[in-house]
C-alpha cells in the first residue's frame, strides 16, 4: 500500500516526522490469519475512512491532529512471520527512541508480537492491555510462535498483561493464562466496578492492542474472526479514557479490521476509535505551536520513564 498521503489529509505542517508528536505505523499482514482473510487490506481502509472523518472532538473539545500525526511507509515484510515480526520490532523501537508517541494500525493480530516486545523493551514494569474477543495465548499454532492466534503468549510471559472482553479461547489457553487478569465478556455484562477493577491491576505504563473483534459484530462486523457478545461504542470509550486519564499509555495498536465492499460503517468506526484515542491522550494539552513548552514537559516525564538512555541515541 502508499502512504504518500498525509494522515486523515492532515495540512503538511501537521504531518512531518519532525513536528509530529505521533506517529502511525501501517501493518498490512495478513499470514496467518485461519478464517476471515483480508486484514492486509485493514490500513488502507482506515486511512480511506479517515479522509472523511470530521477532525474536530466534540467530547474532547479538542483538535488532537494539531499535535502533528506523522504517517509512516507500511511495514511490508511478510516473507515470514518471524521475519514481519522482527520488522515491526525494530521499526517501532526506532520510533520510541525519538521520544514519539507511536501507534500501529494492523494488519492482522500477530503485529502486536513485535511492538509489545519494543515497548516492554524501552518502558519499566510495562502492563498490556489486551482488548479482544480471543484470549490469543497459544504458544504455537499451525506451526508457528508468531500466528495471530499466539499474539499475547509472549506479553504474558514478559508484562502484566490485562485481557478485557474475551469470550472465545481453546482449553489449553487456561492452562497459561492468569484469570485473575482477565476480564470475561460474560462476566463484565453483571459487574458494574470491572472497569475500576480492571485499571487498579495495572501499572503506570500502559500499552493497548485493541482487537477490533472485541466489539460486537453488531457495530462492527468487518473483522476475521466476529464473536457475539462483544463491547458497544459508548462502554468502550468509557474505559478506554478512564484508562487514559488514570495511566500513561504510552502507545497503542489496532488490529484486524478485514474491510469489505457491503459495509463501509466498520472502517469508520475504526477510523473514529483511533482518533477518539488520540484525543484522550492529548486531551489536556493545546494543540498548536504556542504549546511548545508543554510538550517538552511532556517529553521530559515521559524520557525519565523510559529504560534506556535517552542521550545515548
Amino acid at each position: 500500500m502508499s502512504t504518500h498521503k498525509t494522515y486523515a489529509g492532515i495540512p503538511e505542517k501537521y504531518a512531518s516526522l519532525e513536528s509530529s508528536k505521533i506517529v502511525l505505523v501501517p501493518v498490512p499482514y495478513d499470514g496467518t490469519s485461519t478464517w476471515g482473510k483480508g486484514a492486509d487490506k485493514g490500513p488502507e481502509a482506515f486511512l480511506h475512512a479517515s479522509e472523511n472523518m470530521e477532525l474536530y472532538d466534540i467530547e474532547t473539545n479538542s483538535e488532537v491532529y494539531k499535535q502533528g500525526v506523522h504517517l509512516t511507509e507500511a511495514i511490508t515484510e511478510n516473507s515470514t512471520p518471524d521475519t514481519m515480526v522482527e520488522a515491526v520490532h525494530d521499526t517501532i523501537k526506532s520510533y520510541i527512541k525519538r521520544n514519539k508517541f507511536v501507534t500501529l494500525f494492523g494488519g492482522e493480530h500477530s503485529i502486536s508480537i513485535g511492538a509489545i516486545r519494543a515497548f516492554n523493551e524501552c518502558f519499566n514494569n510495562l502492563t498490556v492491555l489486551q482488548i479482544d474477543a480471543h484470549a490469543d495465548l497459544r504458544k504455537d499454532y499451525e506451526g508457528s510462535q508468531y500466528n495471530h492466534a499466539c499474539a499475547l503468549y509472549e506479553a504474558n510471559q514478559s508484562t502484566n498483561l490485562i485481557q478485557v472482553g474475551i469470550r472465545s479461547m481453546d482449553i489449553a489457553e487456561k492452562n497459561v493464562m492468569n484469570e485473575d487478569h482477565v476480564f470475561f465478556a460474560h462476566d463484565m455484562l453483571n459487574d458494574d466496578y470491572w472497569m475500576d477493577n480492571a485499571i487498579e491491576l495495572m501499572t503506570d505504563n500502559v500499552y493497548i492492542t485493541f482487537d477490533l473483534d472485541a466489539l460486537d459484530p453488531s457495530i462492527l462486523p468487518s473483522t476475521g474472526t466476529p464473536e457475539p457478545g462483544g463491547l458497544l461504542w459508548y462502554e468502550t470509550l468509557e474505559f478506554l479514557k478512564k484508562v487514559f486519564e488514570e495511566k500513561n499509555v504510552v502507545g497503542f495498536d489496532i488490529v484486524e479490521l478485514c474491510p469489505n465492499k457491503f459495509d463501509k460503517s466498520s472502517d469508520f468506526i475504526a477510523a473514529k476509535l483511533y482518533y477518539k484515542m488520540l484525543s484522550y491522550k492529548f486531551a489536556e494539552q493545546d494543540t498548536d505551536d504556542e504549546n511548545e513548552n508543554l510538550y517538552n514537559t511532556q517529553k521530559e516525564n515521559n524520557i525519565n520513564r523510559l529504560k534506556y538512555n535517552q542521550d545515548e541515541y
